[in-house]
């Protein structure tokens, strides 16, 4: 049997008002989707635990069936193990943004205004790591460029003590309340400062500029962590695979998880990816032998976090379209069993800008068991009218791969 989840980062939504009171993913055109709920299961599921923040990385663990309470240590070790950084027991992780703020004067008055820096390329990201690295690097300080804004801190051998905030959760608002804190927390503001007149007058930003572009005038630091260790997947569920997404986070968890990391060129972690690439990637993992392939969108997450409602709408109907449907035809033409988990994350409200931890929609289709329930759609509000509910996320990978 194979096994294909799809993952909508940030898909779920609340109702808005220019949608005519429906959430994006009401108003979205997903036929495929729709189809395999009216003839699978529907429900929510609880990814988050009481008491954790509703990041993706505890998201994206619960969902892959490792209970967040237990296996994680933090967002940036996990994309340290994407990034091929080895790291010790007693080395730190730190993600590392790269930031618009707005405004003159002291850096605290300053605003965020963009935490991806308008999705700046990840060309362009990589020199301006470069140049932080080469001024504020040194002293057990290292910085690795990564996918687009997203980048790796490691502080060796360093200290456990911080207080942080993600940039995404403080958009539009002065950065004075939010700034690092704890015991080394002036070590972290200063890198920080110094990063923006580091970056400000770099040739890529001014560049930016011209065209009208947000620069990235600051590092953020944030998402620290530790060295975690997983148990592999095939070990806690019976089966193997790949992961396919653009981003760190998830490569990441699917490599310590003993799973493989598709390659796929063009991915961007934005509605202007290789939707086609990716699928090509699964359906190949598939006819390989792979059993089970997790494909990773991030696009209704950004959509999300910029407060895009046509674009989040879009993505989702570029992930019906160009994701779902072919991985779908191919595993339907496959002539063997199947099943097709979808589901986003987290919610990322368009309303609020960022993440929050209420229970997402699921939807759950066995090749071998289809049901008829022609009134079932995928959203928010079909999820909560069928009553099936899992109040915690690895129950539903569980239930997924049983046999």
């Amino acid at each position: 049997m194979k096994f294909l989840t799809v993952l909508a980062d940030g898909m779920a939504d609340y109702p808005l008002d220019e949608l005519g009171g429906k959430t994006p993913l009401e108003a979205a055109s997903i036929p495929v989707v729709n189809e395999l709920a009216s003839r699978g299961e529907v429900g929510l599921v609880k990814t988050i635990p009481n008491g954790m923040a509703p990041g993706s990385d505890v998201a994206n663990l619960s969902v892959m069936g490792y209970e967040p309470e237990r296996y994680h240590t933090g967002r940036s070790p996990l994309e340290a193990a994407s990034m091929g950084v080895a790291l010790s027991d007693s080395d730190v992780t730190f993600r590392c943004n790269l930031v618009t703020l707005r405004g003159k004067g002291d850096y605290e008055e300053m605003t965020m205004e963009d935490h991806s820096s308008g999705e700046i390329t990840s060309e362009e990201a990589g020199e301006l790591i470069e140049a932080v690295g080469r001024e504020l690097g040194g002293g057990g300080l290292e910085f690795f460029p990564g996918v687009s804004y997203r980048h790796l801190l490691v502080w060796r051998d360093g200290p456990f003590d911080f207080s942080f905030t993600p940039p995404h959760d403080i958009l539009e608002r002065k950065i004075a309340d939010y700034l690092p804190s704890g015991p080394y927390g002036e070590r972290f503001l200063k890198l920080m400062k110094t990063s923006k007149a580091i970056l400000e007058n770099h040739p890529v930003n001014q560049r930016r500029k011209v065209r009208g572009l947000n620069p990235a005038n600051s590092i953020w630091i944030w998402g620290e962590g530790k060295k975690p260790v997983l148990p592999p997947f095939r070990e806690r569920f019976g089966i193997g695979g790949s992961v396919v997404s653009a981003v760190d986070l998830i490569r990441g968890i699917g490599i310590l998880a003993g799973l493989r990391s598709l390659e796929v060129e063009g991915v961007t972690g934005t509605i202007h990816t290789n939707f086609k690439g990716k699928a090509d990637a699964a359906i190949r993992a598939f006819g390989a032998g792979d059993e089970f392939v997790y494909v990773h969108l991030e696009a209704p997450d950004e959509c999300g976090h910029q407060g895009d409602v046509p674009g989040k709408v879009r993505s989702m109907e570029l992930i019906d379209e160009k994701i779902i449907a072919p991985i779908y035809a191919a595993l339907k033409a496959s002539g063997e069993p199947y099943r097709i988990l979808v589901l986003p994350d987290h919610p990322t409200p368009i309303s609020l800008r960022t993440h929050v931890a209420d229970p997402v929609p699921y939807v759950l289709f066995d090749s071998e068991q289809e049901l008829f329930n022609p009134e079932h759609r995928f959203s928010e509000a079909s999820g909560k009218e069928t009553g099936i509910f899992f109040d915690h996320g690895p129950k539903l990978m569980r239930r997924f791969t049983a046999r």
